[in-house]
């Protein structure tokens, strides 16, 4: 979250759970079956529950994916449980009060804690997003590793990326997913390597003995990017084939003109047709190279 924080859009400007529905529904129709909803923070919708109960009742979507800080997201464990949600991340940078508060810009550590124990509680599976930031969190990846010991939760590590609202900041990045490794390779000699799920954007690890895992996303060093299948919608309807383009279309804009859910389709493969080759040419292509924007509005 950048130190000024974020200009809050006006209702207007934001899809609808309408529209979203809508949009589930057209690409459930033309063979997506994984919807993941993300932020900034998806429970600042009111009545976000209200969303995720029409999107699984979608006869094309087989897995609701969430992500969420967990700050508001603890007494809805029970109900997504019920719904059927296929797995949650925890954003969750560090286990200090401290850190999270200077991390975060808010003092809401209980809060996201008291979500993943109501996870790991439901059995929802759960998997820890941990950007690792140099000079900020860096105590803190050996005590995130030891969780896996004895909760079944995946902890992944993910290298930063310059979505900080001032653009990359560090010429070259200090911790890249080597780095991130090798750090807990020397504490952890034994760590092993294990199968990639297809079109993973994490390499996956365990250490012998440890009920969960490990993942690290080379998010900045764009290795995984041959494999990558993620399409993305930020809150204003503006479709993303990569997170670092600037938005290839409208989808918002072509709902709201009144198009036809073929001419929406169509539209959609043609953007699907001319998807960059890698996070580095989709860089490239934008209007303005620099990357300004915050993750904090185009989604974890």
């Amino acid at each position: 979250m950048p130190a000024e924080g974020i200009r809050y859009l006006p209702k207007k400007e934001l899809l609808t759970f309408e529209e979203i529905e809508r949009l589930v529904t057209l690409t459930g129709q033309m063979g997506i079956s994984k919807i993941r909803l993300t932020g900034g923070e998806p429970f600042v919708r009111t009545d976000l529950m209200q969303l995720i109960r029409r999107i699984v009742e979608i006869e094309e979507i087989h897995d609701l994916h969430l992500t969420t800080n967990g700050i508001l997201t603890a007494r809805h464990v029970p109900e997504l449980k019920r719904l059927g949600i296929a797995s949650v991340n925890l954003s969750m940078d560090t286990l200090d009060r401290d850190r999270f508060k200077m991390i975060t810009r808010r003092d809401e550590f209980g809060k996201t804690r008291e979500t993943l124990d109501a996870l790991l509680d439901s059995k929802i599976p759960v998997k820890i997003n941990t950007v690792v930031m140099d000079g900020k969190n860096i105590e803190d990846i050996l005590p995130l590793v030891e969780l896996t010991k004895d909760k079944n939760v995946s902890v992944r590590f993910i290298e930063e990326m310059p979505f900080n609202g001032e653009g990359s900041h560090y010429p070259v990045l200090a911790w890249t997913y080597k780095k991130i490794l090798d750090h807990i390779r020397l504490a952890y000699p034994k760590l092993e390597k294990i199968t990639d799920p297809e079109n993973s954007t994490a390499y996956h690890y365990h250490i012998p003995g440890h009920v969960g895992d490990i993942g690290i996303i080379a998010a900045f060093s764009r290795t995984f990017c041959g494999s990558c299948n993620r399409i993305r919608v930020t809150a204003q309807g503006v479709l993303k084939t990569c997170l670092y383009d600037d938005g290839v279309l409208n989808i918002k804009e072509l709902m709201r003109s009144g198009l036809d859910d073929g001419e929406i389709k169509d539209h959609l493969l043609k953007s699907f047709a001319n998807r960059p080759k890698d996070g580095f040419e989709a860089e490239r292509n934008r209007k303005e190279h620099a990357v300004l924007e915050s993750m904090s509005t185009i989604g974890g």
